[in-house]
Formats: C-alpha cells, structure tokens, sequence
C-alpha cells in the first residue's frame, strides 16, 4: 500500500490556529471531545510527553508519583502548554486528582484549568452525575470561548466522533491486512489524540481502502495497559515477530465508545463517555475485564496477553495480579512489563518480549 501521510501534533497545532480556532490541552483517559470540538476547541492530549522527562516536577511530586503526571507537569513547569486555551484534567486517577489540585492551587498556569470528575459506574444515577458536571464544564468553556454552546453543533460533533470510533474499531479488526507495522498502526490510532475527528476518519479510510487480500504473518498478540510509550516497544515486537492483532490500551481501544441516543446532547456526551470498554480507570468489575479481554483474544486470535504499564500506574497495578490469573486459567499466556515513560526501553523488557513472543510461536 502507499504510505500513508500522518500528520504530528505541531502541524495540527498550527492548522488549527491558522483557521482561527483554540486548543485544549486535555490529559487522560476519558477525553469530552465532542464538547471540546463544539465550543472551537481542537482538543490535544497530554499523554506525558515521553520527552519531558519528570525533572522539573520533582519539588512538587512524590519519587513514587507515575512518571505520566511527573512528565506532565513538568511539561506544563517548562511552558509546554502555554499557548492552551485551557487544561482539561479528567479524573482518571488519584494521581491525575492531585495533579488537578496542584495546577489550580499552586502552579496556577496561564491558561485555566478545568479538572472535572467521571463516575465509576454505568447506572442511570452515575449518567445523571456526568451529565451535571458535563454541563459545568460546558458553562466554564462558554465563558473561554466567548460563546454560549450550540446544542445542535454538539450534536453534529457527537455524529463525527461515533464515526470516528468505528473508523478506529474497523483499523483494529481489520489490522492483519493493512500492510502496517505495529508502530505505524498506532502512530495511525493514537493521531485520533490531536487530529478532528473528520481528519481522522480521512486517514483510516486511506488505510482502509488500501487493505490487500492476504494477512499480514506474524504471531498475534493483545496489547493492554496505558500507552505504548517509549514507542520502541512497537518496533521491539516487530523485531520479535509479533503482530498486536487486538488492543486494550487507555490510549486507543479502551476509548472506543458505544453509539448512544439522546435528545440531550449533554446527556449523550456523558453516555458516551460511560460506554467504552471495561477499564481500571473506571473501577469496572475484575470479572468486567477478563472477559472482556478473553473477547478481544478470542475474536482475534490473539495467543497472548501483553500488558505494558507506566510504574507507580495503582488502577492498572491493582487489575493486573487477577487479571493475569484469569487470563491463564482460561489459557491464555500473560506477560508484564512496567516502564517508566521518561526512560529508554530496559534490555531486560526487550529479552522478555523476545522469549514471551518465542514462546507462543
């Protein structure tokens, strides 16, 4: 197929700006873009960066804080974020919580910030709860944006995202056929962090269209866990001979919402957002997610699990004893490795990607 053209988190940056329109810096995992999109806001997500490091945030952070919040924040301490309109901080975490706290309370950035809470769980009161805080944080846009939201242009912007969740849901199912290694095929889904969903879907079609008859070789794995970051790990289970033909990261697979139907565009927003797949963030069931994931390999044909977390992760640490343990009792090979964002890909990860991929050939 030819190659196909993926546009970086600068040039998108700077399209946005040159059409006029806004940013929001939004850190994970569940990320409102739908509303961010409706009040001119073209939502980037913070996802460390890797290359931050955590240096600068050591004054105000615990050395057992996981370096995706340590990388962050220093990020922000260095400036990184200041050309934002504002910071959106979901709480993801009790680390993400307290981020929130400190960039409100005593870093104080430039652009505002605007932390907001998501319920853990799926019943009629818990869609109720996101709703109000959806409509709060709506109200603090509308007073950045100058503008007060246009419940169609929300509902037209929900449209263009459950496209775009199918779009990235077809790049998984269809992954064996597409002719791309495992880096390009997420640097291709995690473009959904920073690109309009429109140019997104644009992207997947390409990849799509271009699908060949005959699958891709390799051994096929599932990914879990947080991020693919350092990105090295794709190229490392491309050396191995591995191919990810299913994904549970909070990154990409996680965040494929159901398509929901309301005639409250802010009760939509947050229906979406409660609707993706079983995850630690949201303290689903452990039950939740071992069936899920014996889904996604079955469905697959994934052979193992590969679970890459970020140290000091606690939602994702607390899953992973059980999780493994259910996994293999319904015979499916587990491996776990835990890096810090900021560092190099240890030789030692490297050996054992190599002989966990050996060992299922």
């Amino acid at each position: 197929m030819a190659p196909i053209s993926i546009p970086g988190r600068r040039e998108a940056i700077e399209d946005q700006r040159a059409a006029g329109g806004g940013l929001a810096a939004v850190f994970p995992v569940h990320n409102p873009r739908a509303l961010l999109r409706s009040f001119g806001l073209l939502p980037v997500e913070v996802w460390g960066p890797p290359s931050a490091r955590g240096d600068r945030a050591a004054a105000h952070l615990q050395a057992y804080t996981c370096s995706l919040v340590r990388c962050g924040l220093s990020f922000v301490l260095a400036g990184g974020l200041d050309r934002a309109d504002c910071i959106v901080v979901p709480h993801a975490c009790d680390s993400l919580q307290g981020l929130g706290s400190l960039l409100l309370d005593f870093v104080k950035p430039s652009p505002p910030v605007l932390p907001y809470y998501l319920p853990r769980g799926e019943r009629d009161v818990d869609r109720a709860y996101l709703t109000a805080e959806i409509e709060s944080l709506a109200e603090r846009l509308a007073r950045i944006a100058g503008r007060e939201l246009d419940r169609a242009e929300l509902h037209a912007r929900l449209d263009r995202e459950e496209q775009a969740d199918r779009a990235a849901a077809a790049l998984i199912d269809d992954r064996r056929r597409l002719g791309l290694s495992n880096r390009r095929l997420y640097e291709l889904l995690r473009s959904r962090e920073y690109l309009p969903a429109e140019r997104f879907c644009a992207l997947a079609d390409s990849a799509l269209e271009a699908r060949g008859e005959m699958e891709a070789a390799g051994v096929p794995v599932l990914l879990s866990g947080l991020v693919p970051e350092p990105a090295s790990v794709l190229d490392a289970l491309d050396a191995a001979g591995a191919c990810v033909v299913a994904d549970d990261m909070a990154c990409a697979g996680r965040r494929i919402y159901r398509a929901c139907a309301f005639d409250d565009p802010l009760e939509r927003q947050a229906a979406r957002l409660l609707s993706g797949p079983p995850d630690s963030t949201r303290d689903c069931s452990m039950g939740a997610r071992v069936a899920h994931l014996c889904e996604l390999a079955e469905r697959s044909g994934a052979r193992g699990v590969i679970f890459f977390d970020v140290k000091f992760c606690e939602p994702e640490l607390f899953y992973l004893p059980r999780l493994q343990a259910g996994l293999r009792e319904a015979g499916l090979a587990c491996l776990a490795c835990e890096v810090d964002l900021a560092d190099a890909l240890p030789d030692q990860i490297l050996t054992r990607l190599e002989a966990f991929v050996e060992m299922l050939s």
